[in-house]
Formats: C-alpha cells, structure tokens, sequence
C-alpha cells in the first residue's frame, strides 16, 4: 500500500515545477496589481465526454493530494527560476514561503462524472490556487482517461482477470499511476514491480518468448520454468506450435499446470482448440490467459470464448484511444476585493466554439430512480433542492491546507464497481452513444 494512502511521510522531490510558465508570470503580475490575495474558486470539470464514452471515471485524487502537499519551491527550484528569470525577486521571495492554505473539495476517487460535473474544486486565494492548476490537470486527465479504459474492458471481461502489462508502452513514471488507474477500473494485477510497491497492487508474470528461445528446445525451457517456479506457473505456448507446446506443458507439469499464454494467432479459435486439448490431457483446471494488443472490444468479442483472464498493455495505459479527458480548470468565482470579508461573485469565460463555462461556486448531486439507478448528474449554484441533500458528491478532501483522509487503494475500487452498478445498463454497452444519464443544472 502506498504509504502516502496510510498517511506516513512520503519521501518524494518537489513537485512545483510540473507546472506551466504562464502560472508564475500571472502570479507575478497578480503580486504587482494587488489581486493576488482575493478569494477565488476554481473548479476542473470537462465539457464533453471523449467521442462514444457513456461516463468518466474520476482517478488520480490521492495523487492530487500527494502533489498539493509537495507544491514546495525549494532553495534548487528558486535557483533555477532566478537563472531563467522567468519571475522577478520579490515573486521568488513570495514563492519561497508559498504553501497551499486552502481547500479543496472533490467527487470521491473511483466515482463516475459526466459533462459539466465539478469533479475537484479549489478554493483559496488567487495566487495559492492558481499555481495548482497545471499539475491537477496532469493528473486527473492521465490517471481518469486510463481509468476509464479499464473500466470498460472490467465491463467487458465480466468477472473474469485482467493483468496491466502496459509498463514498456509508456513513460516509466506514467506507467506506474496507470497501474494505480487500471486497478481503480476494475484490473485485478500489474505487471509493474513499481506500482506494486508504490501502491500495493498485486504484480504477476512469468516468461516471455525469450526466455523459450534461449533455451536449445521447448521443453528444456518448459522444464527450467518449472523447477524455479513450481507446477503452477504459466506457461506460455505460441513461440513455436501450440498444439505441441501444451502437449509438453501438461507432460512436464501435469495436470497442476497453473495456466498457459497465448500471444499470438486467431485468440478465439486458439482458445477453444487449447481448452480441448487440456481437458483431454487431464489439466481441467489450467487456466487460459490470452495476451496480444487487446482492447475492450477484442475482449467482449473473446466472451464466447473459454479464457480465464486478459493481459492489456498499450490500449490501457493510452485510453483506449482517449489519452486524456479534456479536463479544463476554471476561476468561477471571485472576492470583490481583496478583503477576507468580500463576498464571491461568479465569472465565467464568454467565447465561441463552445468553450463558454457557468458562473458560480457549485454543488452536484446524482439523481436515482425509484429502484435506485441513476437518472440525471444535478448540478447547480444555488440551494440544493429537495430530496438531493443526501445525494451531493462533492465531499472535502482538504482543509486550511491540511489533507482530511487518504483512503486505501481498494476503497477506491470497490467504490468504484458500486457506483458502476448503479447506472443504468447501458452504460456498459461498447457500441457509440451518449452520456448514459444527462447533466441538469438548476
């Protein structure tokens, strides 16, 4: 478990220079203008679903929270702002005291959103949560596209495994928050020994084909594997013939075998032909593992199919197509002045080309029918109606500065298959359509 979710110490370098150039120049000017003390509201929401998505998942919370506390310019950082310049003296005097005194509410991690829902907001002076932006959206934009993608392809294995493999498909350190993102979704391992001992997710694996072929024969391989790793390992079978390949695996392990991988080939016809074939050997109890650039349509289309569990690499720690959601951080609301006392008024972003935004520092609440299920994301300004007072989402997650909870990397799953199992059914459909429920605001 991540010992940053366990509330200890976590031994990480500054993180306030994952941030854009423009934050610190309109710091610098907010100082000299006198408008960086008033009180503001931001808030990250998205305007659109990406293309066919039926509903967003929210991860990258804890990480957030990890970065806010680690929003420190230290004497290096300063070093290294002085020698570009990229801000003047007295910003850098600022800066080397800052630290983020505000609050922050949020949906829950591992919760569904949808157009408009006011997924984080932050509040506190302008200058404190200005700087914050960059990096927020870093995180919730990777961490929410990749959550989503395991999301679907959770929907789509239906109960049965999904190993995360996609660590040689990314960046290293993105590989490992999309571990963290992919288990949030519903994957049950990672091949990633980073994200295990970062996070505490099961990690797994056992031999690629160069490990078959650097052996004189199969079966000395098989034999190797076997002796190291005990009868239960798996054994991967399409480097030469299949059909022989498990022929030795069942041979040398026998009927204990754990499981064989196929990578290669029509996986469907492959998979019906090697459970035969293990059945008649006695292993009815080995279990099949395909690999082989999946995706949640390749593994809804192998649902027919007698696999027990689906290894996904570069369709996951990509999106699925999605990468990144879209996420905007937007000041909504604003002091009068600089005065602690000055009431908030809303402001908002008048453009073309649909990028307007709604004033106003806001709620939201997820409407239910009468069986429970999910019908409209509710979101609004003013006060919340009737019967939604115990439906609101946002909870808060900082206060004065101080992060209230972590939660467990499993909390956050599980939180996040109830929530799934409460919307309407077609949000697990794969095919093309809208927002499964629409966002109401009032």
């Amino acid at each position: 478990m991540n010992t940053a979710d366990l509330g200890l110490p976590v031994d990480v370098p500054s993180t306030a220079l994952f941030t854009d150039h423009y934050e610190l120049t309109m710091l610098q000017a907010a100082l000299q203008a006198g408008s960086a003390d008033r009180r503001s509201v931001f808030e990250v929401f998205t305007r659109r679903l990406p293309e066919g998505r039926r509903y967003g998942v929210v991860a990258g919370t804890g990480r957030v929270l990890d970065a806010v506390e680690n929003f420190r310019f230290d004497a290096d950082v300063l070093g290294f702002l002085r020698e570009r310049r990229v801000v003047d003296p007295q910003t850098l005097d600022w800066l080397a005291e800052y630290r983020f005194d505000g609050d922050i509410w949020g949906y829950p991690e591992g919760e569904v959103y949808f157009p408009g829902s006011p997924i984080m907001r932050v509040e506190g002076s302008f200058a404190e949560c200005v700087l914050l932006e960059t990096v927020i959206l870093s995180i919730l934009n990777h961490d929410s596209a990749v959550a989503a993608a395991a999301s679907r392809m959770s929907s789509a294995a239906d109960g049965r495994g999904l190993i995360e493999m996609g660590a040689r498909r990314t960046h290293e350190l993105a590989a490992v928050a999309a571990s963290r993102a992919a288990y949030i979704g519903g994957f049950t391992t990672t091949s990633d020994l980073a994200a295990g001992f970062r996070y505490g997710i099961p990690t797994v694996g056992t031999s690629a084909h160069a490990f078959t072929l650097v052996h004189d024969n199969e079966r000395d391989a098989f034999r190797a594997q076997v002796e190291s790793l005990g009868r239960g390992t798996t054994l991967l079978v399409d480097t030469y013939d299949v059909t022989e390949a498990v022929r030795l695996a069942v041979e040398i392990a026998g009927p204990e075998l754990g499981a064989v991988r196929i990578d290669s080939g029509d996986l469907l016809l492959v998979a019906h032909r090697v459970r035969q074939q293990l059945d008649e050997l006695g292993a009815t109890h080995t279990k099949i593992v395909v690999t082989s650039d999946l995706d949640e349509y390749a593994i809804a289309s192998l649902r027919a199919a007698p696999v027990d569990a689906y290894g996904v690499g570069t369709q996951l720690v990509t999106g699925s197509g999605h990468p990144t959601c879209s996420m905007v951080y937007k000041l909504v609301a604003r002091a009068e002045s600089a005065d602690p006392q000055a009431p908030l008024q809303p402001v908002a972003k008048k453009s073309l080309g649909g990028k307007t935004s709604i004033g106003g520092r806001k709620w939201a609440a997820r409407r239910v029918d009468e069986h429970g299920v999910a019908e409209a994301e509710v979101v609004g300004t003013g006060a919340v109606p009737d019967g939604l007072a115990d439906r609101q989402l946002l909870v808060q997650l900082v206060k004065g500065g101080q992060v209230l909870t972590r939660e467990p990397l499993d909390v956050v799953r599980d939180r996040h298959a109830a929530v799934r199992a409460g919307l309407p059914l077609s949000a697990t459909q794969l095919s093309r359509g809208e927002p499964v429920i629409p966002t109401v605001y009032v």
